[in-house]
């Protein structure tokens, strides 16, 4: 299973899509490794910097609909690289959660009210995930300040992510 406790990036905006995740230019790259360096370089918020925000990042938050547009695994891919394992959003374009678990990553679905209070508590603080998967909860720190929230996980889903993706997963039970 993957690691999801770690720092979190906000990212506050809707409609993040597979292009600004990753660039259609780089889907040719012949090793998914390739992908990492370019994750998104194309994402346009004001003061993102790829470069410098993705570092050391396990988790991303942000709005409704992450992971809209074409459909590719390349987008999950590129975080994963990135050491991102977990994106937490009110809502997700549905291949692109599947890839996620597919992956043995979260997309994690929480009500856009607790997604507004993150970015009210969180946003602009050095913020910390921690995963207490025995309890199904997800746990936000920053100086003095926590909020927890319900994993909310599926059978199927949890069964992915404890496999550490799809292939994991098959090859285990067929």
């Amino acid at each position: 299973m993957k690691a999801f406790d770690g720092r979190v990036l906000f990212l506050d905006r809707g409609d993040i899509n597979t292009d600004e995740i990753i660039p259609a230019k780089y889907l040719s790259a012949t090793t998914k490794a390739e992908l990492g360096p370019h994750c998104m370089e194309d994402l346009k918020i004001q003061g993102f910097d790829p470069k410098r925000d993705l570092a050391d990042k396990a988790a991303i938050v942000a709005r409704h609909n992450f992971g809209c547009g074409s459909s590719r695994e390349h987008a999950p891919w590129a975080l994963d690289l990135n050491g991102i394992h977990a994106v937490i959003a009110s809502s997700f374009a549905r291949i692109f959660r599947g890839n996620m678990f597919n992956g043995g990553m979260l997309a994690l679905e929480l009500e856009a009210e607790a997604i507004d209070e993150l970015f009210t508590a969180f946003g602009d603080r050095e913020t910390s995930l921690s995963l207490d998967w025995k309890a199904q909860r997800l746990r936000f720190r920053a100086s003095g300040l926590e909020r927890g929230y319900p994993l909310g996980l599926g059978g199927f889903e949890r069964a992915l992510v404890e496999a550490g993706g799809w292939v994991e997963y098959a090859s285990s039970r067929y």
